[in-house]
């Protein structure tokens, strides 16, 4: 099925989400991101991530939720805090979507969110995209997304085979969790 039909018949469901993890549209890159080492996963979503919050930084100037996160999962990352911490700032990026009205916005949140919480979990990292399309999908309308949507899942595609092979240029110090 082509993936315009599967977000059409979410937007007729009215589901906030317009993709899903298990679309056939986003096989590719589940089966990419499943056999990357964790550490090169982590570094695209939090690249992905800070995209995202430079542009809601630009919409909401000085709302600090989708920065904090950003960096919390970095320190994250750094084991240079703990998990309830990056995970309190998660939970308040997740509670900033709750207030916004822009059902692009809301989803750029709810997609930073997933990104960041890649440090707990590989599984996590789908999250961003299927968020940020969506986000996608609402700035463009259905009519207009296709080329918008098809283009930036390719990019999710170049930019993890970019942080496979230069992983070790991205990061520094790894929290010893993340180096079993």
């Amino acid at each position: 099925m082509d993936w315009i039909k599967e977000v059409e018949a979410a937007q007729k469901a009215k589901r906030q989400i317009l993709f899903s993890t298990d679309s056939e549209f986003l096989s590719d890159l589940q089966v990419s991101l499943a056999v990357q080492d964790r550490r090169t996963v982590i570094l695209w979503a939090l690249e992905l991530a800070g995209e995202a919050v430079r542009t809601l930084e630009e919409k909401y100037p000085g709302e600090q939720r989708p920065a904090n996160v950003l960096e919390a999962a970095r320190l994250w990352a750094s084991g240079k805090i703990k998990m309830p911490e990056a995970k309190a700032a998660i939970l308040a990026c997740h509670a900033m979507a709750k207030e916004l009205s822009s059902p692009e916005d809301i989803a750029l949140c709810h997609g930073v969110g997933q990104a960041c919480s890649t440090v707990h979990t590989a599984g996590h990292a789908i999250g961003f995209p299927v968020y940020e399309l969506t986000a996608i999908v609402h700035r463009f309308g259905i009519t207009q997304c296709r080329e918008p949507v098809e283009n930036r899942k390719r990019e999710y595609l170049e930019r993890l085979i970019y942080w496979k092979e230069h992983m070790g240029d991205g990061h520094g110090q790894w929290a010893p969790f993340l180096c079993r």
